[in-house]
């Protein structure tokens, strides 16, 4: 029968509307402002023909080389009915109306049909917000996944906009000339140039997104109040007593005024700008407040209001649908159930939020989970004196997050030390990479808490992760992890007010004998080093005080001060202070005190600006000695993890990850995942030159001798079964055998206790340490790879380190030396070390074959036996399956 071609069309707009779901996302423009980014699909043809009648006659004819005024149905219908596969195409919508298109199609008459031409074409007024190379991520990532290699792209001469962004995506670019056009050939490979492009152009758009939200010229408080009892109320009174400097605009459509300031029935009444909105209306309210937003050109919401993901399962789709809505209208969200945003700059002097009173401004940006927590934090703040230049509380923290926070405190001048206060992880591979650089340049203090710390409705907007690989998680990125929020202040007053210490070594001065023998012991107890300890003796006089001081500084084998001053009896104490600061003035060494058992920066102790804000060389003051040398330990750690230098991923010799691909692909095409075999494991491990100790599988005892005398004696013989490997206990291994009768029994008795014929007979590896290697699939990593000795004990004990994938060389070095178990590898009381280098290189190669191969899901190397002269991987397993989604993989795209 033949088919008619009614039935070729019902095909195609079946295919058109079958795409994978992933090439959905919410993404920032370059100006921080949010779009959203789709496949195409037939029901956007009316979109458009209305994007395409309103290009400009210089756009359409950069575009389509000519006038081409109007789109034909038949244009449309093409356009707007791909395959998703051979032809793909993107739209950007803002606000339902498409500002952007990109595609792509197979190229099947050129070389290996892996090559596709590729266009796109922005809205005038959106030209210029980067629009451009992010289609060109997501086009390049679909392709990939369809199988291509090449994009081609023909450009007028003139289109100098469209010929800078391919070339300034990082793209190896080849040109060829002809009759006006330039045709543009890459391949689409992420390579290193890249991902640093990509990353560096995310890192700017985040930024602004948040700069958007901290600095805005005016203010809209949506549900403004003047009922005290209301959040709307509070959120207008901070905003008016902080001394914002541009306008606040309240809105509510029951009343002209609020405490005296003219109301506006919606934000589309206000006759002048709004770039941001604070909504304090009920949930069920708020989508009436977008479209206005919108309309307004709003580029942020804080959404202080509750009744979201902390409520539960409706709650968390009501929040999604915010979310997806905001994102949709191009605003980034604080919230909601946020407790608000502050900025300190006095050109700002924004207190969005429902605390009425905030610390001074400082230096110190702070970044907060709990609503509830951050009027304590920032009432702790204030008490002690630590000055901020931002803070936000995210609440449930549906959008905008941590990550955020962090890329704008990097570029923010007026912050050279970042806080946070995290309950759960939303993106933690991706806050690894972004902490790793910021803590390059400024301190970030972070306390994370407990486990059951966080409700079970709020978990589910984030990723909770085992203490353990927090922990690697902060060390790897150079993150200064604190137990509270008391530790978290301590650590503040220290970075924010004085140097960083240049070494373990420290002196304690004071007129308090008891106190400073409880200092030196704290500092000991910290790690650090006690070089000198000087007793004025408590009738010390100011002058002889700070000289004990400048004489500590001045000493070369001094790196850090803790002073010590209590009074025997009422005196006046300026005198001393005053000397205490005058002895610290201008030193390159950091200067902490017991002053009195004050807390934070007492006004004796500190250094104010022309605007009276306490700024660096005040002295920060601790209730005891033991928080003073706990706060310069930590100190001390970040600042030696900052002076190494950076280390850099690197690809070991002799690998083939062409090979191993191939066979993940061939292993995957006859099974959607499964544990591999033992010979598949040895035959994948190989490609990375990493060999498992030859080994033979046989099913009997003439097998079994015929294998011990082909691998070499002497031999293992190892029970094959998963249930009996690792298990001493079991009886599952005989080692050591030397000659073939007794490989006979040694297969006899295994097959016999387990019912198993199969049976594995394997050379003797060299004596060592039994270690183990593996990769753990992470829903929120991708994957972690982990070292530790083997054995019950470690394993009952947790004595594992973790860090995150690719590993550096340095970070292959920590890794070894993580475990508590570690120094048995080096030589314990007077053992012959075993070969660090060795094992150093098998986890590179490790890290570098999962990777590299992101369908290996799970992969142990254990035992690895480590001697003086290697290490010997005697066993391992591999678990394969389809590719994960790893959310800091790929295109730039919002969480």
């Amino acid at each position: 029968m033949t088919e008619r071609p009614d039935d070729d069309r019902s095909r195609a707009l079946e295919r058109a509307h079958v795409f994978p779901r992933h090439w959905v996302a919410d993404v920032l423009a370059a100006d921080g402002g949010a779009v959203s980014l789709r496949p195409i699909v037939p029901e956007d043809a009316d979109r458009l023909t209305e994007f395409h009648g309103k290009l400009s006659e210089r756009t359409r004819y950069l575009r389509y080389f000519g006038p081409y005024p109007v789109m034909s149905r038949k244009d449309v219908v093409h356009f707007t009915t791909v395959d998703h596969h051979d032809r793909v195409a993107f739209v950007m919508v803002l606000g339902g109306v498409i500002i952007a298109v990109g595609r792509y199609e197979r190229l099947t008459n050129v070389g290996d049909g892996k090559s596709a031409e590729v266009a796109f074409v922005v809205a005038d007024n959106h030209q210029g917000r980067g629009l451009g190379p992010i289609l060109l991520e997501h086009l390049a990532a679909a392709a990939a996944e369809n199988g291509l290699t090449k994009f081609v792209a023909e450009v007028l001469a003139e289109n100098r906009n469209m010929v800078t962004v391919f070339r300034e995506a990082g793209y190896q670019v080849s040109r060829s000339f002809e009759g006006g056009v330039l045709r543009l050939e890459f391949a689409i490979d992420p390579t290193e140039a890249l991902v640093s492009v990509r990353n560096s152009r995310e890192r700017a758009a985040e930024a602004r997104s948040v700069r958007n939200v901290l600095n805005p010229r005016s203010v809209a408080v949506i549900g403004a109040s003047s009922d005290p009892s209301k959040v709307g109320n509070a959120v207008l009174t901070n905003l008016l007593r902080g001394g914002f400097t541009g306008p606040v605009y309240p809105v509510n459509a029951e009343h002209r005024s609020v405490r005296g300031v003219r109301a506006y029935p919606s934000v589309r009444d206000i006759p002048d700008d709004v770039d941001l909105a604070v909504v304090a209306v009920p949930a069920e309210a708020i989508d009436a407040v977008l479209d206005d937003c919108l309309t307004k050109g709003v580029k942020g919401l804080v959404v202080v209001s509750s009744g979201f993901s902390e409520t539960g399962p409706q709650g968390r789709h009501s929040e999604r649908m915010l979310v997806h809505a905001a994102r949709e209208h191009g605003m980034r969200l604080i919230g909601p159930n946020a407790l608000g945003v502050a900025n300190n700059d006095p050109s700002v002097s924004l207190n969005a939020t429902l605390a009425p009173v905030l610390p001074k401004s400082g230096n110190v940006g702070f970044f907060c989970q709990s609503g509830a927590l951050g009027i304590a934090i920032l009432d702790e703040a204030a008490r002690t004196g630590i000055g901020l230049s931002a803070f936000v509380s995210a609440g449930n923290r549906a959008d905008v997050s941590g990550n955020d926070l962090l890329q704008y405190w990097d570029t923010d001048e007026s912050t050279e030390v970042v806080l946070l206060y995290l309950e759960s992880f939303g993106n933690p591979r991706k806050f690894s990479r972004i902490a790793r650089r910021v803590a390059r340049n400024k301190p970030i203090v972070a306390v994370k808490s407990g486990r059951h710390a966080v409700p079970p409705a709020l978990a589910a907007t984030g990723v909770e992760i085992d203490d353990s690989i927090v922990r690697a998680l902060f060390e790897q990125a150079g993150v200064v992890q604190v137990g509270s929020i008391s530790q978290l202040f301590d650590s503040a007053l220290l970075f924010g007010y004085q140097p960083l210490p240049a070494g373990p070594r420290l002196a304690v001065v004071g007129n308090s004998t008891a106190l400073g023998v409880l200092a030196a012991d704290a500092a000991r107890s910290e790690g650090l080093q006690v070089s000198r300890t000087t007793d004025l003796g408590a009738r010390a006089t100011p002058e002889e005080f700070a000289a004990g001081v400048r004489d500590a500084l001045d000493s070369a084998d001094v790196d850090s001060v803790i002073a010590v001053y209590v009074p025997p009896v009422p005196v006046p104490v300026e005198p001393f202070a005053q000397a205490l600061k005058e002895s610290v003035r201008g030193a390159e060494k950091p200067v902490v005190t017991t002053f009195l058992a004050a807390e934070g920066i007492p006004e004796v102790l500190a250094v104010r600006d022309a605007a009276g804000r306490a700024v660096r060389g005040s002295v920060p003051s601790y209730p005891g000695p033991e928080r003073a040398a706990l706060a310069l330990a930590r100190a001390w750690r970040y600042a030696a993890w900052r002076r190494r230098p950076a280390s850099h991923v690197v690809r070991p010799e002799g690998i083939d990850p062409e090979r191993a691909k191939a066979l993940v692909e061939h292993w995957l095409d006859a099974s959607p995942g499964r544990w591999l075999s033992d010979a598949e494991c040895a035959e994948l491990l190989a490609c990375y030159g990493v060999h498992v100790t030859v080994f033979q599988t046989v099913t009997s005892a003439d097998e079994a001798a015929e294998a011990a005398g082909r691998v070499g004696y002497p031999v293992a013989v190892k029970a094959v079964g998963r249930d009996w490997r690792h298990r001493p206990d079991l009886g599952g291994v005989r080692l050591d055998i030397s000659d073939e009768e007794t490989v006979r029994r040694a297969y006899r008795d295994l097959a016999a206790a387990t019912g198993e014929p199969l049976v594995q007979v394997q050379q003797m590896a060299p004596k060592g340490i039994a270690c183990v290697i593996g990769v753990q699939d992470d829903p929120s990593f991708g994957s972690l790879i982990s070292f530790g000795l083997a054995g019950v004990i470690s394993d009952l004990l947790g004595d594992r380190a973790y860090r995150v994938l690719p590993l550096t060389e340095d970070g292959a070095s920590e890794l070894v030396d993580a475990p508590k178990a570690a120094p048995l590898l080096s030589g314990y009381r007077n053992a012959i070390p075993a070969d660090k280098r060795a094992l150093v290189d098998l986890a590179l190669r490790i890290s570098t074959l999962a990777d590299d191969i992101p369908e290996v899901r799970e992969l142990a190397c254990e035992p690895v036996l480590a001697s003086p002269s290697g290490a010997y991987v005697t066993d391992s397993r591999v678990r394969i399956g389809p590719e994960p989604s790893v959310v800091d993989l790929g295109p730039r795209r919002l969480r």
